[in-house]
């Protein structure tokens, strides 16, 4: 197994080689929080992160992002080369849009209802509203409907959602009924119907490199293991066996996916094999920051001084050193439990 230090150490020079134009023309990209770089700022809602500590070792400050840093999304535009981070859909311009759009949304679901407690929260639905409109907008930029559809083509597409379908609704019976009505089983099931429905509607808008992640282990969680105890287990064994189920379906459907439509690649990124613990090092799953009752970090608290001993930022976020790390084995997979059936630098060069 490869040390987490020295993976990371060939990163920071990989990111360092990384320059040039970029290897694919734009990056769009869908989610939840931990991909939102700004989305969640204007809205009703209390799955907001644009205070302090939030983005304390981001460039640019407070942003929005849910983590100290970058995102797993903004470390793999780098990746890809882009210079600048793809803007969110809320404030995107048409001088740049051309390149990109993050439509990520703290509290989102691939079902409408999840997060709904906490306020208002573009869900994938809407996300891939938003894009139907963002297509218009550079197909009125490019004056050409045909460049554009082949433009697109060429682009990366990254979804990274489903997390808030359990933490904000699955998990929640004493607000939501999905836990009565379903076995973890059927609520997998219907869930992953309902995302393959809205992956297969990316596709009929004219993507044809879709990177899609599939959950990390929940139960492992700060947040998860304050509500619920592990028995003595380091996580909620309980909720990484309905997350497995989820993810074993999803990945499924990705093989689907690929073979229903040839002229497309999608691929599948697996957070529990990239996230599981490298070697002998072991770190605690306690939150950086002083958080409130909502996991979120509590407005303008002092975090942890060393962030890059730390996995999670807040109750339910990464750090941005974990942020790395998987962002990484996602460009890059270390073996093919990673991705399946490409990393993102191959889907990339197809």
């Amino acid at each position: 197994m490869v040390h987490p230090l020295r993976l990371l150490f060939h990163v920071l020079i990989f990111i360092g080689l990384v320059a040039g134009e970029p290897q694919v023309p734009c990056y769009f990209i869908f989610g939840d929080s931990l991909v939102d770089s700004g989305n969640n700022n204007r809205l009703d809602t209390t799955a907001k992160a644009n205070y302090p500590p939030y983005g304390i070792d981001f460039p640019k400050g407070v942003t929005g992002r849910f983590t100290n840093g970058r995102t797993v999304a903004d470390i793999i535009g780098q990746l890809l080369g882009f210079v600048d981070f793809i803007p969110p859909y809320a404030t995107v311009t048409d001088q740049v849009i051309n390149t990109g759009v993050n439509y990520g949304s703290g509290s989102a679901g691939i079902r409408e209802e999840s997060g709904s407690h906490l306020g208002y929260r573009i869900n994938l639905d809407t996300q891939l509203l938003n894009h139907v409109t963002t297509i218009s907008r550079i197909s009125a930029l490019q004056n050409n409907k045909t460049f554009t559809a082949e433009y697109l083509k060429k682009c990366i597409y990254l979804a990274n959602i489903g997390s808030n379908d359990y933490i904000n609704n699955y998990l929640i019976p004493t607000r939501y009924p999905t836990s009565k009505i379903y076995t973890a089983d059927q609520y997998a099931t219907v869930l992953v119907q309902q995302y393959r429905q809205q992956l297969t509607t990316l596709y009929n808008l004219g993507a044809r490199k879709i990177a899609i992640f599939g959950l990390g282990q929940i139960g492992c969680t700060p947040a998860e293991i304050a509500n619920f105890g592990t028995n003595g287990k380091p996580c909620v064994e309980w909720i990484n066996d309905a997350i497995k189920l989820f993810n074993d379906k999803l990945k499924h459907v990705v093989q689907e996916l690929n073979s229903d439509h040839f002229n497309a690649k999608f691929t599948f990124i697996n957070l529990t094999s990239i996230s599981a613990p490298q070697g002998d090092v072991s770190v605690p799953n306690v939150p950086c920051c002083q958080v409130a009752n909502s996991g979120q970090c509590v407005p303008n608290s002092s975090p942890c001084l060393v962030r890059a001993l730390s996995v999670f930022y807040d109750g339910f976020h990464p750090t941005e050193v974990a942020n790395t790390i998987v962002a990484t084995r996602s460009y890059i997979a270390l073996s093919n439990k990673d991705a399946s059936p490409y990393d993102i630098s191959h889907l990339a060069r197809l």
